[in-house]
């Protein structure tokens, strides 16, 4: 479940905010038919701290439900609050999904015991396995490859979602993982990198617009074809570059939008990507192979 290239989906909205659901389940077929091998719901790229829990849930249950096992969904479940996150983490495990991803507490900048009783209390609570997500840039803690081997060791605790895109990190984590846990990528732009050091896939912002591209990026690199991986991966680096021209999700929901996967909107704090930044938004979609001159 934790390998290959997962995405990180976006939540479809309409102008008003309000979710379309029968543009999210079109999004799981697209997904299932484009190589895509994980689902995550309600990530940062889905706009997590703008849901609330009714939605999450509902949102979790019917890709559940309309994947029927043809991908593994997978629900965020992370808050500041190690008790909000324990009884989310039990109610999503609830709703027959593969796994969880939880990410570390924003905001609070606990210690790396802090992270470590954080996360020990997640995985009691969860009857699936969990992956942990570090991404310092987003919540201003770093969870240390130290603390991530004594998680590891932990029932459920499965693998690591890595957004520090420092090779050496992720080697270290790679060094310090028991067999059966997995490090994933992610950052996109260093993706098919961390996976020629060990890596075993990317929770991906590239697949939402581009998974068949990111899933054959993936599965060259896995297999060890290198110059395959490097070919796949150089078509996609103008993706990878300007879909962070503003604030994630903003410019991947913009081009979902442009290929018509996904109503306009955003909830506020976001707003709509700024028109300077659709030229080069298009030229990497043209290079990409998504979207023709």
């Amino acid at each position: 479940m934790f390998s290959g290239s997962l995405v990180a989906a976006v939540t479809p909205m309409r102008h008003d905010g309000t979710i379309d659901l029968a543009a999210w389940l079109r999004l799981v077929d697209f997904h299932v038919e484009n190589g895509t091998r994980g689902f995550v719901v309600g990530g940062t790229t889905g706009e997590s701290t703008a849901l609330t829990d009714a939605e999450l849930e509902q949102l979790t249950a019917q890709a559940v439900r309309h994947a029927a096992g043809r991908l593994a969904v997978i629900a965020g479940a992370g808050t500041s609050s190690t008790a909000a996150t324990v009884a989310r983490v039990a109610r999503l495990s609830a709703l027959g999904v593969a796994g969880l991803l939880v990410v570390t507490p924003a905001y609070v900048r606990p210690t790396q015991e802090g992270l470590y009783r954080h996360f020990e209390a997640v995985a009691a609570a969860s009857r699936v396995p969990v992956m942990i997500y570090n991404v310092p840039s987003r919540t201003a803690v770093d969870l240390l490859p130290q603390t991530v081997a004594r998680l590891a060791a932990l029932p459920r605790i499965a693998a690591i979602k890595e957004a520090v895109n420092s090779m050496q990190r992720v080697r270290e984590l790679v060094r310090l993982a028991p067999d059966g846990f997995a490090v994933l990528s992610g950052d996109d732009a260093t993706a098919r990198e961390a996976i020629a050091q060990g890596a075993r896939g990317v929770v991906s912002v590239t697949a939402n617009v581009a998974p068949r591209q990111m899933a054959d990026m993936v599965a060259a690199a896995l297999a060890g074809d290198a110059g395959r991986a490097a070919e796949l991966d150089a078509r996609l680096a103008g993706l990878h570059e300007t879909l962070f021209i503003e604030p994630n999700p903003i410019p991947v929901k913009w081009v979902a939008h442009a290929l018509g996967l996904v109503p306009p909107g955003l909830r506020l704090p976001l707003t709509s990507l700024e028109a300077v930044h659709e030229a080069p938004l298009r030229r990497a979609m043209i290079a990409a192979g998504i979207a023709r001159e």
